[in-house]
Protein backbone atom coordinates (compact mmCIF):
# COMPACT_ATOMS: atom_id res chain seq x y z
CA UNK A 1 0.00 0.00 0.00
CA UNK A 2 0.90 3.62 -0.51
CA UNK A 3 0.12 5.81 3.26
CA UNK A 4 -0.06 9.18 3.51
CA UNK A 5 2.02 10.24 5.77
CA UNK A 6 0.79 13.89 7.85
CA UNK A 7 3.13 13.94 11.08
CA UNK A 8 5.62 16.96 11.27
CA UNK A 9 9.39 16.62 10.41
CA UNK A 10 11.18 14.93 11.81
CA UNK A 11 8.85 11.99 12.96
CA UNK A 12 7.20 12.13 9.28
CA UNK A 13 10.65 10.71 7.73
CA UNK A 14 11.31 8.17 10.56
CA UNK A 15 7.27 6.69 10.20
CA UNK A 16 8.09 6.81 6.08
CA UNK A 17 11.10 4.71 6.92
CA UNK A 18 9.02 2.06 9.74
CA UNK A 19 6.19 1.97 6.74
CA UNK A 20 9.38 0.61 4.05
CA UNK A 21 10.77 -1.91 6.73
CA UNK A 22 6.89 -3.64 6.35
CA UNK A 23 6.71 -3.31 2.82
CA UNK A 24 4.61 -0.15 1.91
CA UNK A 25 5.53 2.68 0.37
CA UNK A 26 4.96 6.58 2.13
CA UNK A 27 3.91 9.78 0.52
CA UNK A 28 5.20 12.58 2.94
CA UNK A 29 2.85 15.45 3.80
CA UNK A 30 3.28 17.01 6.91
CA UNK A 31 0.10 18.64 8.18
CA UNK A 32 1.64 21.10 11.00
CA UNK A 33 5.68 22.14 11.23
CA UNK A 34 7.30 23.11 14.52
CA UNK A 35 7.74 26.44 15.21
CA UNK A 36 9.93 27.88 18.20
CA UNK A 37 9.18 31.53 17.77
CA UNK A 38 8.06 33.37 20.05
CA UNK A 39 8.25 30.56 23.17
CA UNK A 40 7.89 31.66 26.29
CA UNK A 41 10.52 31.38 28.73
CA UNK A 42 10.87 28.41 30.88
CA UNK A 43 11.65 29.34 35.09
CA UNK A 44 12.04 25.92 37.45
CA UNK A 45 13.34 28.02 39.87
CA UNK A 46 9.64 26.96 42.45
CA UNK A 47 8.91 23.71 40.12
CA UNK A 48 8.76 20.39 41.93
CA UNK A 49 8.58 18.46 38.56
CA UNK A 50 7.77 18.94 35.00
CA UNK A 51 5.64 17.45 32.60
CA UNK A 52 6.03 16.36 29.06
CA UNK A 53 2.88 15.74 26.77
CA UNK A 54 5.22 15.71 23.64
CA UNK A 55 8.57 15.52 22.30
CA UNK A 56 7.92 18.76 20.93
CA UNK A 57 7.79 20.26 24.48
CA UNK A 58 11.13 18.83 25.53
CA UNK A 59 12.75 20.05 21.97
CA UNK A 60 10.96 23.85 22.71
CA UNK A 61 13.03 23.18 26.71
CA UNK A 62 16.30 22.47 24.52
CA UNK A 63 15.64 25.29 22.06
CA UNK A 64 15.90 27.92 24.98
CA UNK A 65 18.86 26.05 26.03
CA UNK A 66 16.97 25.38 29.33
CA UNK A 67 17.44 22.02 29.53
CA UNK A 68 20.38 20.97 31.67
CA UNK A 69 18.91 23.00 34.77
CA UNK A 70 15.62 21.41 34.00
CA UNK A 71 16.90 18.11 33.67
CA UNK A 72 18.14 18.26 37.28
CA UNK A 73 14.22 18.02 38.21
CA UNK A 74 11.81 14.57 37.79
CA UNK A 75 9.95 15.04 34.91
CA UNK A 76 6.39 12.93 33.82
CA UNK A 77 6.04 11.84 30.40
CA UNK A 78 3.71 10.77 28.43
CA UNK A 79 4.47 7.94 26.83
CA UNK A 80 7.74 5.84 26.27
CA UNK A 81 8.59 7.82 22.84
CA UNK A 82 8.48 11.38 25.08
CA UNK A 83 10.80 9.45 27.69
CA UNK A 84 13.36 8.08 25.78
CA UNK A 85 13.61 11.94 24.20
CA UNK A 86 14.07 13.63 27.92
CA UNK A 87 16.39 10.42 28.37
CA UNK A 88 18.47 11.74 25.80
CA UNK A 89 18.18 15.62 27.18
CA UNK A 90 20.02 14.42 30.73
CA UNK A 91 16.51 13.71 32.60
CA UNK A 92 16.86 10.78 35.41
CA UNK A 93 14.21 10.76 37.00
CA UNK A 94 11.45 9.59 34.61
CA UNK A 95 7.82 8.49 35.22
CA UNK A 96 6.10 7.59 32.21
CA UNK A 97 2.39 7.23 31.57
CA UNK A 98 0.53 4.84 29.43
CA UNK A 99 0.43 7.27 26.57
CA UNK A 100 -2.62 9.89 26.88
CA UNK A 101 -2.56 12.59 29.28
CA UNK A 102 -5.74 10.84 30.89
CA UNK A 103 -3.14 7.84 32.15
CA UNK A 104 -0.18 10.24 33.29
CA UNK A 105 -2.77 12.24 35.68
CA UNK A 106 -2.69 9.23 37.92
CA UNK A 107 1.17 9.13 38.11
CA UNK A 108 1.47 12.64 39.20
CA UNK A 109 -1.30 12.75 41.73
CA UNK A 110 0.21 9.51 43.50
CA UNK A 111 3.69 10.57 43.39
CA UNK A 112 4.00 14.48 43.27
CA UNK A 113 3.14 16.62 46.37
CA UNK A 114 1.07 19.99 45.77
CA UNK A 115 2.73 21.09 48.98
CA UNK A 116 6.47 20.66 47.62
CA UNK A 117 5.97 23.35 44.49
CA UNK A 118 4.67 23.95 41.18
CA UNK A 119 4.23 22.14 38.49
CA UNK A 120 5.23 22.90 35.22
CA UNK A 121 3.87 21.92 31.82
CA UNK A 122 6.00 22.28 28.57
CA UNK A 123 2.98 23.22 26.56
CA UNK A 124 2.06 24.15 22.86
CA UNK A 125 0.20 26.79 21.75
CA UNK A 126 -3.01 24.06 21.78
CA UNK A 127 -3.17 22.34 24.61
CA UNK A 128 -5.03 19.01 24.83
CA UNK A 129 -7.47 18.05 27.57
CA UNK A 130 -7.67 19.80 30.62
CA UNK A 131 -4.70 18.81 32.60
CA UNK A 132 -4.69 22.01 34.65
CA UNK A 133 -8.49 21.74 36.16
CA UNK A 134 -7.78 18.08 36.44
CA UNK A 135 -4.90 18.71 39.02
CA UNK A 136 -6.60 21.59 40.60
CA UNK A 137 -8.95 19.40 41.93
CA UNK A 138 -5.93 17.40 43.67
CA UNK A 139 -4.49 20.29 45.08
CA UNK A 140 -1.87 21.37 42.12
CA UNK A 141 -0.46 24.51 40.80
CA UNK A 142 0.20 24.41 37.41
CA UNK A 143 2.36 26.19 35.28
CA UNK A 144 1.85 26.12 31.16
CA UNK A 145 4.40 28.50 29.07
CA UNK A 146 4.29 27.97 25.52
CA UNK A 147 7.40 26.31 25.09
CA UNK A 148 6.68 25.56 20.75
CA UNK A 149 3.73 26.42 18.06
CA UNK A 150 1.90 24.08 15.62
CA UNK A 151 1.89 25.74 12.41
CA UNK A 152 -0.63 24.22 10.25
CA UNK A 153 -0.30 23.83 6.06
CA UNK A 154 -1.88 25.85 3.94
CA UNK A 155 -2.62 23.14 0.76
CA UNK A 156 -1.63 20.00 -0.14
CA UNK A 157 1.72 19.91 -2.31
CA UNK A 158 0.91 19.39 -6.22
CA UNK A 159 2.07 15.84 -5.83
CA UNK A 160 -0.21 14.65 -3.08
CA UNK A 161 -2.92 16.18 -4.69
CA UNK A 162 -2.89 14.52 -7.45
CA UNK A 163 -2.22 10.89 -5.55
CA UNK A 164 -5.53 11.45 -3.48
CA UNK A 165 -7.03 12.20 -7.04
CA UNK A 166 -6.20 9.29 -9.02
CA UNK A 167 -6.17 6.78 -6.26
CA UNK A 168 -2.63 6.24 -5.49
CA UNK A 169 -2.75 6.88 -2.14
CA UNK A 170 -4.53 3.91 -0.27
CA UNK A 171 -4.70 5.40 3.46
CA UNK A 172 -3.60 8.50 5.47
CA UNK A 173 -2.37 8.31 9.53
CA UNK A 174 -3.51 10.42 11.61
CA UNK A 175 -1.79 11.20 14.66
CA UNK A 176 -4.08 14.40 16.25
CA UNK A 177 -7.24 16.05 16.29
CA UNK A 178 -6.01 19.20 14.72
CA UNK A 179 -4.09 17.15 12.29
CA UNK A 180 -7.33 15.19 11.33
CA UNK A 181 -9.14 18.78 11.27
CA UNK A 182 -6.41 20.43 8.94
CA UNK A 183 -6.47 17.32 6.58
CA UNK A 184 -9.85 17.34 6.42
CA UNK A 185 -10.11 21.27 5.41
CA UNK A 186 -7.60 20.61 2.75
CA UNK A 187 -9.66 18.15 1.43
CA UNK A 188 -12.41 20.63 0.73
CA UNK A 189 -9.62 22.81 -0.26
CA UNK A 190 -8.52 20.57 -3.45
CA UNK A 191 -11.61 19.55 -3.96
CA UNK A 192 -10.88 15.65 -3.05
CA UNK A 193 -13.97 14.74 -1.07
CA UNK A 194 -14.93 12.06 -3.77
CA UNK A 195 -11.84 10.82 -3.98
CA UNK A 196 -10.95 10.35 -0.57
CA UNK A 197 -13.99 7.61 -0.09
CA UNK A 198 -11.44 5.09 -1.64
CA UNK A 199 -8.91 6.13 1.40
CA UNK A 200 -8.44 3.88 4.74
CA UNK A 201 -8.00 6.81 7.93
CA UNK A 202 -5.68 5.40 10.43
CA UNK A 203 -6.78 7.37 13.48
CA UNK A 204 -4.80 7.30 16.41
CA UNK A 205 -7.89 7.71 18.75
CA UNK A 206 -11.38 8.45 18.71
CA UNK A 207 -11.25 12.10 19.43
CA UNK A 208 -9.09 12.16 15.79
CA UNK A 209 -11.52 9.88 14.16
CA UNK A 210 -14.57 12.71 15.04
CA UNK A 211 -12.17 15.26 13.53
CA UNK A 212 -13.13 13.92 10.04
CA UNK A 213 -16.65 14.15 10.31
CA UNK A 214 -17.05 16.99 7.44
CA UNK A 215 -16.12 14.26 4.96
CA UNK A 216 -18.84 12.32 5.61
CA UNK A 217 -18.89 8.56 5.63
CA UNK A 218 -15.38 7.52 5.13
CA UNK A 219 -13.47 4.42 6.15
CA UNK A 220 -11.64 5.18 9.91
CA UNK A 221 -10.18 2.38 11.83
CA UNK A 222 -9.16 3.74 15.09
CA UNK A 223 -6.05 1.96 16.94
CA UNK A 224 -6.48 0.09 19.88
CA UNK A 225 -3.48 1.36 21.94
CA UNK A 226 -3.11 5.36 20.83
CA UNK A 227 0.92 4.78 20.34
CA UNK A 228 3.37 4.70 17.28
CA UNK A 229 3.15 0.49 17.23
CA UNK A 230 -1.08 0.41 17.70
CA UNK A 231 -0.56 2.72 14.44
CA UNK A 232 1.25 0.17 12.62
CA UNK A 233 -0.40 -2.08 13.99
CA UNK A 234 -3.81 -0.94 11.33
CA UNK A 235 -1.93 -0.91 8.28
CA UNK A 236 -0.56 -4.52 9.21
Amino acid sequence: MRILVTRPEPDALLLKARLETLGHEATVAPLLAVSFDDAELVDVSEVQALIATSRNGLAGLKAQGAHKIAALLPIYAVGQATAKAASALGFSEITVGGGTVATLIPEIVATADPQAGVLLHLAGDEVAGALGQELALHGFRLLEPVVYRMVAATGFDADTAEQIETGEIDGVMLFSPRTAAIYARLIGVHGLAGPVKRLAHYCLSTAVARRLAPLGSVKIEVAAAPTLDGMLDLVR
